[in-house]
């Protein structure tokens, strides 16, 4: 499969947890889906085109993520109003954010059938393009992208691994160190009415940055012609 690395990160990110409305948690990294919404405006998609590319992007790539900073959380409290009466009382909010996120995240081109959009999207991040500014999560969270590499991705393989990066829980750890892991349940799919469907969410673990855990599992192996990465991906 064809692959891309790049780095995104920011000052602050907010990708948020569904269940969390009222006072709206992040996931830890960024999501599958919000990668999704950064290529539709890197690439200057409208909204209602990027309906039916959700679904088809959700399929025809996979990714995966390293952390290249500690996560690290921080609640702000807002008072949102209204446009009709914007001087009115509002309604005190608290929303978590990510303090200065910061992932290598890695793109597999699993069908040829988003290959343009795949290839656009490489072509944009390496002259360092975009049509609409690429956020991390929230519009009010820039984000800033930075080419790495293009290379190939193995077949999928089974056996025992190391990596920097999430994998899927179930995977069988050694861990030795001490150091933290974390766990999150993320969003894989989003379909043509913008609605992550539930049971797409997947479970992952990951070791906090910069420490790297042994699973036995499935897995690819990345391959830029200088260096090799063993990286899980959904």
């Amino acid at each position: 499969m064809k692959g891309f690395q790049l780095e995104i990160k920011g000052n602050w990110g907010h990708f948020k947890r569904p269940e969390t409305n009222n006072n709206p948690l992040s996931h830890d990294l960024i999501t599958k889906t919000a990668l999704i919404g950064m290529i539709g405006a890197v690439l200057g998609i409208e909204r209602q085109k990027m309906k039916s590319l959700f679904p088809q992007l959700s399929e025809d790539l996979l990714y995966g993520v390293q952390l290249l900073h500690p996560v690290k959380k921080i609640s702000w409290g807002f008072t949102s109003h209204t446009a009709i009466n914007p001087t009115a009382a509002g309604t005190p909010k608290y929303f978590e954010f990510l303090r200065e996120p910061a992932f290598s995240v890695w793109i597999a081109l699993r069908n040829k059938r988003s290959e343009n959009l795949f290839n656009r999207f490489v072509d944009s991040v390496k002259k360092g393009d975009a049509e609409y500014p690429p956020i991390l999560g929230w519009h009010n969270c820039p984000a800033e992208l930075k080419y790495v590499s293009v290379g190939e991705f193995s077949d999928k393989k089974y056996g025992e691994y190391e990596t920097k990066g999430f994998v899927v829980a179930g995977s069988k750890p050694k861990i030795s160190g001490l150091f933290r892991i974390g766990f999150d349940k993320i969003p894989t799919f989003q379909n043509d009415d913008f609605w992550n469907l539930p049971d797409k969410y997947v479970n992952i673990i990951y070791p906090e940055y910069p420490n790297s855990i042994t699973v036995e599992g499935n897995f690819f192996v990345y391959n830029d012609g200088d260096k090799t990465e063993n990286l899980c991906l959904i």
